[in-house]
């Protein structure tokens, strides 16, 4: 089979497409023929050597965390119904919480049988793929802010996949949304999805900005940007409000004053807090794809890439200027 493998840690350049092996199901696994796979801001991160403490990457390895295709072989303990399902799923590496996004960019990949979920007529496979992860985190992340009708509800990263759809989230719950994000173009984006108003957070003392426009400060923040951006973003909740960290677009985790916070009974969630172990990840996931055929949610997917322009893909998202979900085609994409 062809595949994405790194055999060194460096830039874009190390992902080599290669001839590989075909992998074999265990007894609780499925081979996937993929047609899309997912490509994270963390597969970049990790291909480029970050995050060896927190992650045992073994050289050579596949990237990708999440694929979507056709189930073409099953292990002896798996229900054989699936053969032949076109499904959604982790790959069998993957997890929250523990595992390692691998297996992925790949034109077959090995997934738990637990985790696989059948993709609904009327959504296509890029847009399971781009929900993967994006749609069950921002709905268990929008499920734990509780946002209220008439709040007023700060998004960082607003232009990311998982931004994009809690713009829409917050909108629909009634709330007024400040999307926050780094150039005219992500700005548009929020724009058109409806945000409230829009910041761009290259600007000085940008969340100074957002406690004006929001008359002292958001009732909730969703930070996908982490890092400094996500320290500012603290400083604009308002007094007694959420602030729910999960993403490290700017590098790393939001690094705010948490004291000063607390002093202002404002709530700080990480991501696992926002992903703890009574999430119903597999609900989550059905509740997304339901939105996206019924067309309340759209999935805004701003880069598809074959298989071949893999380090384009990845220089993509470095620079900063993916918009949405990027995702790899690797087989017939239905």
């Amino acid at each position: 089979m062809r595949a994405v493998q790194v055999r060194e840690f460096g830039g874009p350049d190390v992902l080599e497409v290669l001839e590989l092996a075909a992998p074999q199901p265990d007894s609780a696994e499925v081979v996937v023929d993929v047609e899309v796979a997912d490509v994270m801001f963390l597969d970049a991160r990790l291909r480029g050597g970050w995050g060896r403490d927190y992650f045992s990457l073994s050289l050579p390895y596949i990237p990708g965390g999440a694929v979507g295709g056709v189930v073409s072989a099953v292990g002896t303990g798996v229900d054989p119904r699936w053969l032949g399902k076109r499904v959604v799923t982790q790959t069998a590496a993957s997890g929250i919480g523990g595992g390692l996004p691998i297996g992925g960019y790949a034109e077959k990949s090995l997934a738990k049988a637990a985790t696989l979920t059948e993709i609904p007529d009327g959504l296509t496979t890029e847009q399971a793929v781009g929900l993967a992860h994006d749609g069950r985190t921002a709905l268990a992340a929008f499920d734990k802010a509780a946002v209220q009708p008439n709040s007023w509800v700060l998004i960082t990263a607003a232009a990311g996949g998982l931004g994009t759809l809690l713009i829409q989230l917050s909108l629909a719950a009634g709330a007024r949304v400040v999307a926050a994000a780094r150039g005219p173009e992500k700005l548009a984006l929020a724009t058109r999805l409806g945000a409230t108003a829009v910041i761009d957070y290259s600007v000085d003392d940008w969340a100074a900005r957002v406690r004006e426009i929001t008359g002292g400060g958001a009732a909730v923040v969703f930070d996908g940007a982490g890092g400094a951006l996500g320290g500012a973003a603290l400083t604009a909740v308002a007094d007694k409000g959420q602030f729910l960290g999960y993403g490290s677009a700017a590098g790393d985790f939001a690094n705010g004053d948490d004291d000063a916070a607390a002093a202002r009974g404002v709530a700080v969630l990480g991501l696992f807090d926002i992903a703890d172990e009574d999430v119903d990840w597999a609900g989550l996931t059905s509740r997304a794809h339901a939105a996206v055929v019924a067309g309340s949610l759209e999935v805004v997917i701003g880069q598809i890439f074959p298989i071949d322009e893999v380090r384009r893909a990845h220089a993509a998202i470095e620079s900063r200027s993916a918009l949405g979900r990027t995702v790899l085609t690797i087989g017939a994409s239905l």
